[in-house]
């Protein structure tokens, strides 16, 4: 699975951004799809995940209530869409795959997302 992330930028406190993850090579039915970050001089995180199939969802706790996962199939994108943006949700987002109840092994490039307070 290839995956190409996108959507990143510099927003103000409270503002909104939409990232995408576009997905190709692989038929994407057994897998789940996830939205990582990486603040500098911390360790990667799990942000949320979303099943393709069935369309599932899970988020961390330091964004459920304004960060959303979806799915677009016939596109073959993920997206998040991150609201009420603080400036610790600054980071390097990697999306990524795996196959259902397996570890991640396809990840994104990264797009930075910069929120000022």
């Amino acid at each position: 699975v290839q995956l190409q992330a996108s959507g990143g930028g510099l927003v103000q406190a409270g503002g909104s951004l939409r990232l995408s993850c576009a997905a190709s090579g692989r038929t994407l039915s057994y897998y789940v799809m996830g939205w990582f970050r990486q603040a500098p001089g911390k360790e990667r995180e799990f942000v949320a995940s979303i099943r393709w199939s069935g369309g599932m969802t899970s988020y961390a706790d330091s964004v459920k209530g304004r960060f959303t996962i979806s799915r677009d199939k016939a596109e073959s994108t993920v997206y998040l869409q991150m609201n009420s943006l603080k400036p610790e949700d600054s980071a390097v987002y990697y999306c990524a795959a795996k196959i259902i109840y397996n570890t991640y092994d396809y990840w994104g490039q990264g797009t930075l997302v910069t929120v000022s307070s």
